[in-house]
């Protein structure tokens, strides 16, 4: 995977155009105009929604705001799902730009963790590439990585660059044929009425062999 540079790069620059609106019931000193983005699949809303928040605040008062949350028809919006993720879960077959609305107030608690600073999106990253490292790896690469080289990977999420992140993602894809393969493959399925499901896929069978 890591030579498929392509690919990865495809991957990496796919963007959903999106239009948010601010919610109805927010109360405004005038009226709040939509706003446009191209969002990056790869990243969380979140984390590429500072814009959006400085957008809707020029029309809104201090003690009007509260943590800021997206919802698409009805629908509370995970942050710490991928933003390609949510779409493809809840606005597929939509036409585009995703309609997301956007809210200060009446923060669902039942459905929604907090996010009230980019260094919670970055725990809660790096948390998860450890999980598939620990599974592929037995957190091998990921504990002989410096600390520079987390937030170097991190860094690379958060300001969109493609060759700062795959310059250390890299070393965590690597297949170490020396040692047969991967341990397993991590994988994670989600599913719109149910929380996410983590899974592995082993590449021997019992008998300590390739699979086919």
């Amino acid at each position: 995977m890591a030579d498929d540079k392509d690919v990865l790069r495809d991957v990496w620059f796919g963007r959903i155009p999106a239009c948010f609106t601010l919610n109805q019931d927010e109360v405004t000193e005038r009226e709040a105009e939509p706003y446009y983005l191209l969002l990056p699949r790869v990243s969380y809303l979140t984390l590429v929604t500072d814009k959006v928040k400085k957008h809707f605040l020029k029309v809104m008062k201090a003690e009007d705001v509260e943590e800021m949350w997206f919802e698409y028809e009805g629908t509370p919006l995970k942050w710490h799902y991928p933003i390609g993720v949510l779409f493809d879960l809840h606005a597929s077959n939509t036409i585009l730009p995703w309609n997301i609305t956007v809210h200060f107030k009446n923060f669902p608690e039942h459905d929604l963790l907090h996010c009230p600073s980019h260094s919670v999106i970055e725990a809660h990253f790096m948390s998860s590439i450890k999980e598939a490292d620990a599974l592929k790896h037995k957190s091998q690469v990921i504990n002989d990585m410096q600390k520079k080289d987390h937030k170097q990977l991190w860094m690379g999420l958060q300001n969109d660059k493609f060759d700062q992140f795959w310059a250390m993602n890299r070393k965590l894809m690597e297949f170490p044929t020396e040692e047969g393969g991967f341990r397993y493959i991590p994988f994670r399925i989600y599913q719109v009425l149910h929380t996410c499901t983590n899974a592995v896929i082993s590449f021997l069978n019992s008998l300590g062999e390739c699979s086919e």
